[in-house]
């Protein structure tokens, strides 16, 4: 499940462990269990991000709620098929956890190197910022891909709104958590959560130099 760690993905948060463990998945005998970590932002508020760890890792690293930790690994996706239908998965796959006991100038950070896998999305506000979504498939080892959800702001949006399906671009930024309302029918409305990447730097890639 592991494989190989490729450089074109990592992920690094620092943040307080929100929540208990519970059971993930299991893959060839290996068990992986999930927990949420709180990272907060310069605006003062947290971002509540997931955490998938392998049993391997937690023989020798405790969590438990409250604790500071530092996790590096990689942001992943995986579908999820439900009654709701085929839903995207988003997690911060642990390749080690550090408990801390100092802060960190930057709590949260990620780099990806991918390829536009939608054409992206350009949009501005009611009070004329501009937004740019991308669909990023980032490859992994085995022949699997992550497909990772970004946004992009100010010149970045319009930059990104000239790319086109297949362009391979690299970014950095932060992973954060988006509550939005889905409407069931109509009298009742579920808050949700999403995951994406705020980018605050992007350029156009090359695949050659995907893995370094």
């Amino acid at each position: 499940m592991n494989g190989v760690y490729l450089e074109n993905n990592q992920a690094e948060v620092m943040g307080t462990v929100d929540s208990e463990l519970f059971h993930s998945h299991e893959v060839y005998g290996e068990v992986f269990w999930c927990f949420k970590i709180s990272v907060p932002r310069l605006s003062e508020s947290f971002d509540i991000l997931m955490i998938t760890v392998s049993e391997r890792i937690l023989a020798t690293t405790s969590v438990n709620v409250g604790d500071e930790i530092l996790v590096k690994g990689q942001f992943r996706s995986y579908n999820n098929m439900s009654e709701e239908g085929n839903k995207l998965i988003l997690t911060i796959f642990a390749k080690s956890i550090e408990e801390i006991d100092s802060d960190m100038q930057t709590p949260n950070s990620i780099y990806l190197n991918g390829y536009i896998c939608k054409p992206p999305i350009y949009r501005t506000t009611p009070f004329g910022r501009e937004i740019s979504d991308i669909l990023l498939a980032v490859n992994r080892s085995y022949n699997k891909s992550d497909y990772i959800p970004c946004i992009t702001w100010g010149r970045n949006a319009k930059y990104a709104s000239t790319m086109n399906v297949g362009d391979n671009i690299k970014i950095w930024g932060r992973i954060q958590s988006r509550e939005y309302q889905k409407k069931i029918d109509e009298d009742n409305v579920l808050t949700k959560i999403a995951y994406e990447v705020s980018v605050s730097k992007l350029e156009a890639g090359n695949a050659e130099d995907e893995d370094e």
